[in-house]
């Protein structure tokens, strides 16, 4: 590891947090679990005997002094609730020495507002995955004012050095980046299913196998760039900005009341088609896979080892 980093704690063992901790130890690095719920822990022991990771596997603690003995770096994954986590990030500091870093996948709270009460808030940064993170590559890399350099320096090495893309925001800010940017997008998917434009399934289809596919190659500022041939992204703007600004007011505003629900939920359903979360999570991970390979090919680099 060039980071130096070799043993990390992961506290929370549910969704993320176990998936975090795969992608840890098929990076080589030695990992311990904090889950105080008991019929959790005996799910995430199912759960790591899939993994393939032979003796490899992460001890689960009970304990959090014992989960967090010896850890040169900490990734908090607990649910999202702030009061929980800003108790839970003043007991962690009673058992790491100052210098440890503690990374919070928080999706959409402030690492500013999660400080509060901490003893040393500079070692707090925001490290927000995407599910699944053992094998999406993204990591949103974010701070407060108070968060030092060196925390945030370390966090985004830790990262790179494991296969991963992170990124770095400039300033926090609520859903980061990625979060902000599907929240968006999914506003417009329920406008457009409430108002009768299409359905649900349609709406995936036309995000699948339309934009979606161009998104995995490039963002968006470099598609519009592209997309204005000679002249680019200047060009773009300057003459197609105004149609960008007349579907940007017809954007809609829906609310997620109870007809609105069923109506997703029921076009949800039928587009599942009897497949279980199970069948649809393998589904998923099966074309992530494939396309993290064809972006290894184009980008002539090799696949993460740890992606399986």
């Amino acid at each position: 590891m060039s980071s130096g980093i070799e043993r990390i704690a992961v506290v929370g063992g549910g969704l993320i947090g176990s998936s975090m901790a795969r992608l840890f130890v098929e990076n080589g690095l030695k990992v311990t679990i904090y889950e105080p719920d008991k019929a959790a822990r005996g799910r995430l022991d199912q759960t790591m005997r899939g993994w393939a990771l032979g003796s490899r596997v992460p001890a689960i603690h009970a304990e959090l002094e014992a989960a967090l003995c010896g850890a040169q770096f900490v990734l908090e994954a607990a649910p999202e609730r702030l009061p929980l986590k800003q108790a839970l990030l003043k007991e962690m500091e009673i058992f790491l020495a100052k210098d440890v870093v503690i990374a919070t996948a928080t999706s959409s709270l402030l690492v500013s507002d999660m400080q509060v009460g901490m003893v040393h808030p500079n070692r707090l940064v925001a490290a927000h995955p995407f599910n699944p993170p053992h094998l999406i590559p993204l990591i949103e890399v974010a701070g407060s004012e108070s968060t030092s350099e060196e925390a945030l320096a370390t966090t985004y090495g830790l990262f790179k050095a494991i296969g991963r893309r992170p990124v770095r925001l400039k300033r926090e800010a609520i859903g980061h980046i990625a979060n902000r940017l599907t929240s968006a997008l999914y506003q417009e998917a329920v406008h457009i299913v409430s108002s009768g434009i299409a359905s649900v399934a349609d709406v995936d289809d036309a995000v699948r196998y339309g934009p979606g596919i161009r998104w995995a190659v490039m963002g968006p500022h470099m598609l519009y760039h592209l997309g204005a041939g000679e002249g680019g992204y200047a060009k773009y703007l300057k003459h197609l900005g105004p149609t960008q600004e007349a579907r940007w007011a017809s954007l809609g505003k829906p609310r997620l009341d109870d007809s609105t629900r069923q109506m997703l939920i029921d076009g949800v359903n039928q587009e599942a088609a009897g497949r279980d979360i199970e069948q649809l999570c393998a589904d998923r991970d099966q074309g992530l896979l494939a396309i993290l390979q064809a972006l290894a090919a184009l980008n002539n680099e090799p696949l993460n080892e740890g992606i399986q």
